[in-house]
Formats: C-alpha cells, sequence, structure tokens
C-alpha cells in the first residue's frame, strides 16, 4: 500500500540502495504483502511486520499490494483497521494500489495471501515473475503445505480476528527467519506454489 503521495515511496526506494561512495552499504530488506485487492488482508500484513520489525530496531521496508485495481487509492476495509487498532497497530493511512511487474525489482521477498494470488502476480509479471523471490505466507508456518489466509471481505468481523492471529504468527516466523539477514542474504523461495498455477482468481 502506498502512504501519501506516490512519488515519496519512490524516493524512499531509491534512498535504500547503496550509494556508490558508502563502502559496505545495505539497502534494508524489502518485503512486499499481496492479496486480491489489498483492503483486508494484506494491510494487516503491511502493519503487523512493519510493527514488529520496528520493535526489533530493524529497518525493513514492507508495504502491500492487490492483484487487482479494484480499490486503488482506498483506505483498508474498516473492520481490517478495527482488528489492527485493537492490537495498537494503524493501518488508516495505508491507501491500496495494484501490483506491478516493476514490483519485482524493488522487494527481496514478496508474499502472498493464497494460491490465487500467486497466480494473478504470475499473469501480471509475465516474463518478469521470479518464483525464487515468491511464497505463501503461511510457507513460514507450515512449509509444503500451501495454505492460504481466507479471505475475510465477505464475512463478519471473526473472520478478521482469525486472519490477524494467522498473519501474526506468520510476522513472527518472518521477524526470527530474517532478523538478522541483509538482503543479499535471502534464500530462494523452496516450495511448490511459486512454481505452480492456481487458476482460480477471484474478485
Amino acid at each position: 500500500m502506498k502512504i501519501g503521495n506516490p512519488e515519496k515511496r519512490d524516493t524512499a526506494l531509491s534512498h535504500s540502495q547503496p550509494s556508490s561512495n558508502s563502502v559496505g552499504a545495505q539497502k534494508p530488506l524489502a518485503f512486499l504483502m499481496v492479496c486480491l485487492g489489498n483492503i483486508c488482508r494484506s494491510p494487516l500484513a503491511e502493519g503487523i511486520l512493519q510493527h514488529k520489525a520496528q520493535a526489533e530496531g530493524l529497518s525493513w521496508q514492507v508495504d502491500s499490494a492487490g492483484t487487482n485495481g479494484f480499490h486503488t487509492g482506498q483506505a483498508p476495509h474498516p473492520l481490517s483497521q478495527k482488528v489492527a487498532r485493537l492490537h495498537g497497530i494503524d493501518i488508516s493511512k495505508q491507501r491500496a494500489r495494484r501490483f506491478t511487474a516493476a514490483d519485482f525489482q524493488h522487494y527481496d521477498k514478496i508474499y502472498a495471501m493464497a494460491g490465487d494470488v500467486i497466480h494473478e502476480i504470475r499473469r501480471i509479471a509475465g516474463r518478469q515473475f521470479d518464483p525464487s523471490k515468491v511464497q505463501l505466507l503461511l510457507d513460514e508456518l507450515y512449509p509444503g503445505q500451501e495454505r492460504d489466509v481466507p479471505d475475510p471481505y465477505y464475512g463478519a468481523e471473526p473472520g478478521y480476528h482469525e486472519v490477524y492471529n494467522m498473519i501474526d504468527d506468520a510476522a513472527d516466523k518472518i521477524i526470527s527467519k530474517y532478523g538478522t539477514r541483509r538482503s543479499t542474504e535471502i534464500p530462494a523461495a523452496n516450495n511448490k506454489s511459486a512454481a505452480s498455477e492456481k487458476p482460480v482468481p477471484r474478485n
């Protein structure tokens, strides 16, 4: 998701690159959380992981995006905002944006909330699709089981709490796994989900 002026996001990305004058400089790790509309699951994933990274003193870049453009420019779903706020996380300033092929150049790791999201990422990226960067978020907790974070969009508030807890547990795993690594040290994703397609795109 974008926060504020999109031009500022591009500036932040360019500033994260090592300067040619700085010896041994490393850009912060960059993570992108992706769902379908970028208003329910991925805004929570962005907010939760960013919150945990900051608490650990990690200068990570954490963003989110959606594979469709139906909600571009919108704030996260009110129930996503509510559930995050109950845990001390403010995601109200996020704004939905669509995933683009160029995101493969900007991010070290791209976490998809579900298999159909990976299918859409592959379709959008075309030849720029890099399976070594793409992974189902819940593979961090259940390797090889190809579990999805369910889409709570059409459901009631309890579904958002369930989604929050799933993402929270996965974010803890990401912190413990990558907390001491640099961008050049992230291993390629080792899972079937990024290599196979699940052609069941939803709105």
